[in-house]
């Protein structure tokens, strides 16, 4: 068999009649994710985009509504020349601001057709567009570590490595615990999983993991790993007051203090009170945490004791003030002294994807690299609402003060906003307001139904392609196993024909057809593997045997040669040092993200909780997809309950509501609603609940403001406001809802049915209400 790559592992398809039948865990991987089981249904899933289609009202320019109104299906030739004289026209009449190019990352494993990077060369090439930066991951850490540390490494490259923690860390402080489930996705994939089980050699080595958590589950099953239930938005006040014990107990370490860092003064007399009253004690971080002084006192004995690693997941930054307890994980390492030294410090991203804990590589990477954009208008990701609605307003971001676009046509290929983005009703209303919406899509997915015209995009599956991810040692050759159904097309392919209508044919392509460009992205990652002493076969062999693994050295510890000789390996900070207190950040005047890392309350947290909203909902990632890639699929199909996403609730809150498990369940705040499946457990703390993201959007009735959402999508029910003006990054972990049996029988509608077409051939109309 031939052998293929995703996010979520390298596989090798079983086709029989042209039909992917199985995808076969590559030999190569001990620890093979059971989402690959998806990967057949997805692939032949019956609500594929096969013919292009144009919405019907947008055609006849009757205007309608976006998401409501019947397609038409048209020719290729139709739809090309559809789309090449919009571009041409709000280009001309507007200018290249007026295009957005939206997307994101998590398309394809493959590196050639990544269709946000495909798109952005394409538009570059046409003209110019609006962007985006930062992104919905890790957009707070991504502006403030810099400011602090130099750089984003501890979010995006090397932290200390699961074979230094077993050999020398005696515990591991996880925020946000190791929710397993996430460490089966890395993109641009891997051929081994090894994160859940580097952790379990960890603790079979003897290291003891704190789980700081709302979760239980979040951490492995073990007798080394402690759960200390936390109040979701809290870990900052946890984080201040265990700073505030070492000082008391004169555990500080000064001299790394005095010698890597600068501000410690400003913060020192933050944490003792001189500066708001408030001595940061574990007393009184007990009474914001729920965690008791007596256990933070204990955690704060057991941190100085022996080698300590401080982690903490993403998900602790998609919050208001996301950027605190970043900030404040990096002040408690400091103040513990061991940055630097093997299993020690901090690092962030542990159980988020799967190549934290593994040996970091940068370089002889296949990748496609997109044309400079020459428009300078770049949009934080999570600011898309605000951009659409307030064209011309203007908003701070990092110190600077920028204005958004007008934008009149947005470009969407490989993402699916309508998952990604928060308070779905508002982006609901502020996607109407552009005059075109352009999809690339294999499936009908929400913004697919949201979109003028939609152009059927390919599978991987469906094209050849090579899989590769920064700090992960293999390269993954994707090759082609099915053919496309009816006439779906690659990206490239697609941006090369509108290329030749608009005039830059050449500059698209390079002169180079699919093959010829994939050929050239492996030579360039070669030259570049060699020149590291690293070299990998040519092209042709690597194709034929399918994969290649770099032999990789153990990495030094991370912040090594800074904590030898601060003076002679500076951090790319004003100071040179580790920034306690940043005087650039105290210098922006933001009051919800001052100068050093500070207890700040959050709008919606359990501090806040009402009788009316009394229930603190998060949104983790889901363990049966990636994002909302594969909902089709039976992994997440069999997980759901009663047709709707699960939704974990604990057994107390669940008993005062008389809620049992398999009930369909209302949740509900000012901002929306959704109906979700009850999952009724001990595992999660009381006043809390978990949905998971991704589920696909899926409005009672698509013509109407604020509908209710009938899947279980919680991005109806998360704030769209930003984490700070630092960062302008997602806060959907700060959210209250109240929950609630559904009245029966409850609304329904198929989420992943086919849209209903104007003249519909042989399709059939989309799923109704019932």
């Amino acid at each position: 068999m031939t052998i293929h790559g995703s996010h979520w592992g390298a596989f090798r398809p079983r086709v029989e009649s042209g039909r992917l039948v199985e995808a076969v865990p590559f030999e190569g991987d001990t620890d093979p994710s059971p989402l690959l089981r998806s990967v057949p249904g997805a692939v032949h899933a019956g609500n594929r985009v096969t013919r292009p289609a144009v919405r019907g009202s947008w055609l006849d320019g009757t205007g309608g509504r976006r998401g409501a109104d019947p397609f038409v299906e048209v020719s290729w030739e139709t739809a090309l020349d559809l789309v090449a004289g919009e571009l041409r026209r709000v280009h001309a009449e507007h200018g290249p601001e007026a295009v957005f190019g939206g997307s994101y990352g998590w398309s394809s494993a493959g590196r050639l057709h990544h269709a946000k990077t495909q798109l952005n060369h394409f538009l570059a090439c046409a003209g110019g567009y609006s962007g985006q930066v930062s992104n919905y991951s890790y957009g707070a850490a991504e502006r403030l570590l810099p400011h602090v540390l130099g750089d984003t490494a501890p979010v995006t490259g090397q932290v200390a490595t699961w074979d230094d923690i077993a050999a020398h860390t005696d515990t591991v402080l996880m925020l946000g615990g190791f929710p397993a489930k996430n460490v089966q996705l890395e993109s641009g994939g891997t051929g081994d999983h090894t994160a859940r089980l580097g952790l379990a050699r960890a603790l079979e080595a003897g290291t003891r993991v704190v789980n700081v958590n709302p979760v239980r589950s979040d951490a492995p099953d073990h007798p080394r790993v402690d759960w200390v239930p936390v109040r979701p938005g809290s870990d900052t006040a946890l984080l201040l007051a265990l700073m505030r014990r070492l000082d008391v107990l004169g555990a500080v370490d000064e001299e790394f203090v005095a010698r890597c860092t600068v501000g410690d003064d400003r913060l020192r007399a933050y944490l003792r009170g001189d500066v708001d009253g408030l001595d940061k004690t574990p007393a009184w971080a007990a009474a914001l945490t729920g965690v008791p002084a007596a256990t933070i006192e204990g955690l704060a004995d057991r941190l100085r004791t022996g080698r300590t690693l401080i982690t903490a997941t993403w998900a602790l930054q998609r919050a208001e003030h996301g950027e605190q307890p970043y900030w404040a994980v990096v002040a408690l390492a400091a103040y513990l002294g061991q940055i630097g030294l093997p299993g020690g410090g901090f690092g962030f991203g542990y159980g988020c994807v799967a190549r934290f804990g593994a040996t970091y590589r940068t370089f002889g990477t296949p990748a496609f690299t997109a044309r400079y954009n020459d428009c300078p208008v770049r949009v934080p990701v999570a600011r898309l609402s605000d951009m659409l609605l307030h064209p011309g307003e203007e908003y701070a971001f990092d110190g600077a003060v920028h204005r958004y676009p007008d934008v009149r046509l947005v470009y969407w290929a490989g993402g699916n906003p309508f998952h990604h983005h928060q308070d779905l009703n508002r982006l609901a209303r502020a996607w109407q307001r552009p005059e075109t919406v352009v999809v690339h899509e294999p499936w009908w997915t929400p913004t697919a139904r949201m979109a003028d015209i939609v152009l059927p995009a390919t599978t991987t599956l469906e094209r050849d392609d090579i899989g590769a991810a920064s700090g992960e040692p293999w390269l993954i050759a994707m090759q082609r196993s099915v053919d496309a159904p009816g006439e779906a097309r690659n990206d490239r392919t697609i941006f090369a024909a509108l290329a030749e209508r608009l005039g830059v044919a050449d500059a698209y392509t390079g002169g180079l057809d699919d093959a010829g460009a994939l050929r050239a992205m492996y030579d360039r990652a070669r030259r570049s593997a060699a020149e590291h002493g690293h070299p990998i076969p040519d092209f042709d062999t690597f194709w034929a045997t399918g994969h290649h693994r770099y032999d990789l050295p153990a990495p030094p510890p991370p912040y090594a040669a800074f904590r030898r000789s601060p003076s002679a390996a500076p951090l790319a900070t004003p100071s040179g040092r580790i920034e306690l207190f940043s005087a650039t950040i105290d210098g922006f005047g933001y009051d919800e993200c001052p100068g050093h890392p500070t207890w700040l309350p959050p709008t919606e947290w359990a501090g806040s909780a009402t009788e009316r909203f009394p229930i603190h909902l998060l949104s983790p990632q889901p363990g049966t997809r990636l994002h909302s890639q594969l909902d089709m699929g039976p992994v997440s199909t069999e997980s759901k309950v009663a047709g709707r996403e699960p939704c974990v609730v604990n057994a107390a809150d669940a008993a005062a509501r008389g809620i049992a498990d398999g009930d369909v369940l209302r949740l509900w705040n000012e901002r929306g609603e959704t109906f979700v499946g009850a999952v009724v457990s001990d595992d999660v703390l009381p006043g809390v609940a978990l949905l998971a993201t991704g589920a696909w959007y899926t409005p009672l009735d698509p013509a109407a403001d604020d509908s209710p959402e009938l899947h279980g999508n919680p991005n109806v029910l998360t704030r769209d406001v930003p984490t700070s003006r630092l960062s302008q990054g997602t806060s959907a972990q700060t959210v209250l809802v109240e929950i609630a049996r559904a009245e029966s029988p409850a609304p329904y509608r198929d989420p992943h049915s086919l849209p209903a077409f104007a003249l519909r051939g042989a399709r059939s109309a989309g799923g109704g209400a019932r």
